[in-house]
């Protein structure tokens, strides 16, 4: 007998997965709200000019092949991949810039600028790279390529010297402040937890493997955009027979009464049936607005999300030469900016804030002699303040925006230059996406947040269901999700494909009093790591 599946949502995480489950013989329906796929991966064009709506910066490769790998295909022979010449150039508030770079020599003597010309600058960056090197290879082993379906998954004797390794209770900005010295290097080495929505006094420590990764790895661009990735995937998705059905607005998902998904009800009153059901769409927005009420929803509604954006896609009528790929503008005030964004839930008075010109690696993405510019001003989720002036906080964003990089790239007419603009802010990514307050990221990767504690990509609530995508395990992040999506098929296939032996009731006796036994140590192991 074949499983029906169906997936709400083709974001990154329902696409790959039905790519997936329908290569292992399973049939597989998406059913999408947009008219497009990809979610937030997906791409606006405006008079020739084209525009990544969100991710841009395509970080840890190996998930990608891997990913294609277990499709049966080699990633090479669907994509044309762009090395960055250079990672970033970071513009401090007195106009001070460094250049982040995979060239080591080279981002040697940028260091000592900064951080002095002595024998300690080079030794204490090695060992920064050494240890977010373990931070990134256990990450990955140990936290994305990891199912932790039950509490004792987790409370494990062979976690805890990982847990030891990792520094669980430091934050980023206090790990990066034991190896550079100045306030310059602890921002350019920091700031990089934006990617998961967070703050760097925040995000815990082991997040510095994204800074690794990008030294290590460097940062890539697909050439015709990112959503190259995920018309890749659906195509081959397709291939083995999956069927994607657009301008399909998911209603409800249908619960019998024994707790049980049967299936979907769209907006148009269409009920389509299924064995399983997958949610790719936003976690906490399908507890709140497509599933029966639970005490659950309400606990997803009050847990922590990251932060949202306004972005602004700027086609321009010249070529911007002082910007590179990839540029980052610093607040002076660090700290205070962060503190706005995730304690008031703002827009800073001195907002940081990030600069993508993908023109200037792919020529595709704009017209002959122009530049298509993205502008991504991290400002606080939607809260309960009901009087929020958006268009103000857009139209102070863009004056902030073009004031800074007037004054710090020494342009006089930058606003001359844009001929035309598109703005997403947090009232965007809520109605168009359905994300959650506006979070362009989900749920915030705290420790109560992330592993056993993040929420399982099969639902515990209702059976049939099950989940995908940023605020499920293991994360946010395309690369991430990529991982859950790989979990996910794992656990369909071991459920309707391998007949596996059972444990015996007293092998799991055994495994549940060793880790009831492991619980106390690993919580005293983690309080007495301070360091």
């Amino acid at each position: 007998m074949v499983v029906k599946i169906i997936i709400i949502g083709s974001g990154v995480g329902g696409t790959a997965v039905a790519a997936r489950l329908s290569k292992k013989g399973f049939q597989v329906e998406i059913y999408e709200k947009n008219s497009y796929n990809g979610g937030r991966c997906s791409l606006i064009y405006q008079n020739g000019h084209r525009f990544d709506q969100g991710p841009s910066l395509y970080l840890m490769p190996k998930i990608f092949e891997e990913t294609f790998e277990d499709l049966g295909e080699d990633i090479k022979n669907h994509i044309e991949l762009l090395k960055c010449p250079t990672n970033y150039s970071v513009h401090f508030h007195d106009g001070e810039t460094f250049e982040l770079t995979t060239d080591i020599s080279k981002l040697s003597r940028s260091l000592e600028k900064y951080e002095g010309s002595g024998e300690s600058t080079l030794i204490n960056f090695l060992n920064y790279l050494k240890l977010t090197h373990l931070y990134y290879r256990k990450s990955v082993k140990k936290a994305l390529q990891t199912d932790f379906q039950h509490w004792y998954d987790f409370f494990n004797p062979r976690h805890i010297p990982d847990v030891i390794q990792l520094h669980l209770l430091d934050t980023v900005y206090n790990k990066v402040s034991k190896y550079f010295k100045s306030d310059y290097m602890r921002k350019a080495f920091s700031f990089q937890t934006m990617y998961l929505g967070m703050s760097p006094y925040d995000g815990l420590a082991l997040y510095s493997l994204l800074q690794y990764t990008e030294i290590a790895e460097g940062i890539w661009y697909p050439k015709g955009g990112y959503h190259k990735v995920l018309e890749i995937l659906e195509k081959i998705a397709v291939q083995h027979g999956a069927k994607f059905n657009y301008n399909a607005d998911v209603q409800e998902i249908i619960i019998d009464d024994k707790g049980v998904a049967k299936g979907i009800k769209l907006v148009n009153g269409d009920v389509v049936n299924s064995d399983i059901v997958i949610c790719n769409a936003d976690l906490t927005y399908a507890y709140n607005k497509l599933l029966p009420k639970t005490s659950y929803a309400e606990k997803l509604d009050k847990k922590e999300h990251t932060s949202s954006s306004i972005s602004f896609y700027w086609s321009m009528n010249t070529i911007v030469s002082q910007l590179n790929v990839h540029n980052i503008f610093l607040a002076e005030k660090y700290k205070e900016s962060f503190d706005q964004i995730f304690k008031d839930h703002t827009l800073p008075d001195d907002p940081s804030f990030y600069v993508n010109v993908p023109s200037r690696i792919d020529p595709t993405a704009a017209p002959e002699g122009k530049d298509s510019i993205v502008v991504l001003v991290p400002v606080g989720h939607l809260s309960n303040e009901p009087n929020i002036d958006f268009d103000k906080l857009v139209n102070k964003a863009r004056e902030q925006v073009i004031d800074t990089i007037e004054k710090r790239l020494k342009i006089s007419n930058f606003r001359s230059m844009i001929d035309h603009e598109k703005v997403n802010d947090p009232r965007t990514w809520r109605n168009e996406f359905n994300l959650w307050k506006g979070s362009i990221l989900g749920l915030s990767h705290t420790f109560l947040q992330v592993v056993w504690f993040r929420p399982s990509l099969k639902c515990n609530i209702f059976k049939n269901l099950y989940f995908v995508g940023a605020s499920a395990h293991p994360g946010t992040g395309v690369p991430v999700v990529l991982c859950g999506a790989k979990l996910l098929e794992n656990q369909l296939c071991d459920r309707f494909l391998k007949s596996k032996a059972k444990l015996s009731l007293w092998s799991k006796c055994v495994s549940f009093l060793i880790s009831l036994l492991t619980l106390l140590f690993l919580w005293i192991s983690l309080f007495f790591n301070k360091t």
